[in-house]
């Protein structure tokens, strides 16, 4: 079974090998240092960074910030309390094993989790794999399921209710994402602003909390295997919290391109879901509600939401590479990625829904 491709470490994204060993030791993972340590990089994903570890037979997975990146967004002690926690009541959230807070070991906080072995959905290998219309009717069902299944899940019995403020939780993200963005704008995109101001005064009041990922979607699940009837695990764990699930499916839509979406729309936003055999943006909304027996009335605020979502978060990463603190060349044109979000955000406001934008 494939899983997500590992490459050599990218210079000045290496790992202090006598400390991690250290550390495996001092936290029973392994039986003694003197062993050979064998170390990977993840290459898919654009946030934290994701190694592979291998030593006495043995394999982990590590989570780190970027080099030279803001706190904020990169937490991992709660992104491994998430897990930590999620674990004992939902089968999908990986098993931890240790979190490092001590940044005089590698530079950073860090945790140890399982390696999930499984396929991951990227668009590169759901091409490589010829994965068939048929094929994507089971996969985009079961992934469904378990974004219902998840958003179902009881925090507080879980332990998690001091996650997040579910309580006011669309305004604040409505205000923050806006300051965030500005923060790190490079170019000038006026549906920036226009998006900005039209979410301020069309965001709901009344929604339901729950536990949400904030970046479910497929190249961040693992399929058990190649059937595409169930989900082993879910990854990247970093903006979990509490509030509206609907801003968590509006960020998943906001991935979700489609074959009938503009041309420049499915290049800047690559993604398994323009293969045929994937239902519709609409068809998804219409599902989750069936599903899970919430209203998706006003679902053009929640897409036009995580279109601008992950605008900022690619002007954000745009920002850091402009400035020198990442080298990674795939982050060299994130910033018409973000200006490309806006513009379908304000595309989809304007004609009052989330398929057929142009």
């Amino acid at each position: 079974m494939s899983t997500n491709p590992t490459k050599p470490v990218r210079e000045g994204e290496e790992l202090n090998s006598e400390n991690l060993k250290a550390f495996l030791h001092q936290n029973g993972l392994i039986q003694a240092t003197d062993v050979e340590l064998q170390v990977y990089q993840f290459s898919n994903g654009y946030s934290n960074l994701t190694y592979l570890i291998g030593i006495d037979d043995k394999e982990f997975v590590l989570r780190r910030p970027p080099f030279a990146a803001p706190k904020r967004g990169h937490d991992m002690g709660r992104e491994y309390k998430v897990l930590s926690k999620l674990n004992l009541v939902f089968d999908k959230a990986p098993r931890t094993f240790a979190f490092c807070e001590d940044i005089n070991v590698l530079g950073a906080p860090f945790y140890l989790m399982e390696k999930v072995q499984g396929e991951i959905l990227t668009a590169k290998a759901a091409h490589k794999k010829g994965v068939s219309p048929e094929e994507f009717k089971t996969i985009s069902n079961t992934w469904l399921d378990a974004f219902v299944e998840f958003h179902a899940i009881d925090y507080k019995a879980a332990g998690l209710e001091d996650l997040g403020r579910p309580e006011g939780y669309v305004s604040r993200q409505v205000t923050n994402w806006g300051k965030q963005y500005l923060a790190a704008a490079t170019d000038d995109v006026p549906a920036a602003q226009k998006v900005m101001a039209w979410m301020e005064d069309n965001q709901p009041t009344d929604y339901d909390h729950t536990i949400i990922h904030n970046d479910f979607k497929y190249d961040n699940v693992v399929f058990s295997d190649d059937n595409w009837l169930e989900i082993s695990a879910i990854l990247d764990w970093e903006m979990c919290t509490l509030g509206d699930p609907l801003m968590d499916l509006g960020t998943s839509l906001g991935y979700w391109t489609t074959a009938h979406d503009a041309d420049f729309m499915k290049q800047g936003l690559p993604s398994p879901t323009v293969m045929e055999g994937n239902p519709s943006r609409s068809d998804i909304v219409q599902s989750y509600a069936e599903k899970s027996g919430r209203s998706v009335d006003n679902i053009v605020f929640y897409y036009a939401y995580g279109l601008f979502k992950i605008a900022v978060i690619a002007q954000q990463i745009y920002y850091r590479y402009k400035h020198g603190h990442t080298q990674d060349p795939k982050f060299a044109n994130l910033n018409k990625a973000a200006a490309l979000c806006c513009n379908n955000a304000w595309q989809a406001i304007q004609k009052n829904q989330i398929d057929k934008l142009y």
